[in-house]
């Protein structure tokens, strides 16, 4: 016997309190909603807080397009000692004597900006040889993991009341673990560091003012999980044509896409891409 159609379609936007996987929120709101058919876009740690975008129902199937935006991040970075997950839920596992300035800790800052690579940490959720590497952290495991290409294109840094913490304020591609940045950070300027407080106010074009709760965040339309990307509304009969799995020409697009098709009530009927410069259909939604 098949899973039955999903009956709540949307999108919303939820502060993810701290203590809680990503998949909790999920889970909380299967719960919530009556409705198996949910996922979300960029996994945030159990100890994060912050933006998740979750989708709902036939929304499900437009998160990618939600998850590869640029995330802005507020964290507070701990000089002085190094854990074993680079954050404070971690066991200290190295410290050291560090004084640190304000001129130091901004030129170390911007070396860490613009596009850098990384090597994903061992308690991170990447997959390596089909298995999660936290999965093998809990094991006891270290494997070889090679480095990615990640953008930063935003890491200010200034001081609070305490000399050996610092807070920062870090916009940067999917994909970036913040955690490494701080420890990389600790490293640069001589000595060793941990992240602790970490929030995500930001992702893509969905902020923490629009966020509510798991049980109080309101279900949205399914065309605002793309309402980050350019929109071309539809005559009849291209409504036809698409809906029936056709594609647009570029002379209708505009911009680099992907491109929301909607129809003139502003009903998502599909997305489609661009890829080598022909128009791709990514998604086509059932009515």
């Amino acid at each position: 016997m098949g899973r039955r159609p999903a009956t709540v379609h949307g999108m919303l936007i939820v502060d993810k309190p701290a203590g809680m996987t990503s998949h909790d929120v999920v889970a909380r709101l299967r719960k919530r909603l009556g409705e198996r058919r949910i996922g979300h876009a960029g996994t945030l740690d159990p100890d994060a807080t912050g933006v998740l975008v979750v989708g709902v129902g036939k929304a499900t199937r437009l998160l990618r397009f939600a998850s590869g935006s640029f995330k802005t991040y507020e964290v507070e970075i701990v000089f002085g000692t190094e854990t074993d997950t680079l954050d404070a839920s971690g066991e200290v596992v190295a410290s050291h004597e560090m004084f640190v300035d304000k001129s130091s800790v901004i030129a170390a800052a911007k070396g860490l900006t613009g596009e850098i690579q990384q090597v994903a940490p061992m308690v991170s959720a990447r997959r390596v040889n089909g298995r999660r590497l936290h999965d093998l952290a809990r094991e006891g495991l270290e494997v070889e993991r090679d480095a990615r290409p990640v953008t930063v294109s935003r890491f200010d840094i200034e001081a609070s009341e305490d000399p050996l913490i610092w807070r920062a304020r870090i916009d940067c591609s999917a994909g970036t673990y913040v955690r490494t940045l701080g420890a990389d950070l600790g490293t640069a300027l001589g000595g060793g560091a941990h992240i602790r407080a970490l929030r995500r106010v930001a992702s893509g074009v969905y902020t923490l003012s629009e966020a509510g709760t798991i049980e109080e965040a309101p279900l949205r339309p399914v065309i605002e999980l793309v309402r980050g990307i350019d929109q071309v509304v539809l005559n009849e009969q291209e409504q036809s044509l698409v809906r029936n799995g056709g594609k647009l020409g570029l002379n209708r697009t505009k911009g680099e896409g992907p491109w929301a098709l909607v129809d003139t009530s502003q009903e998502l009927i599909a997305v489609h891409e661009n890829i080598d410069d022909r128009v791709v259909v990514g998604v086509v939604l059932p009515p």
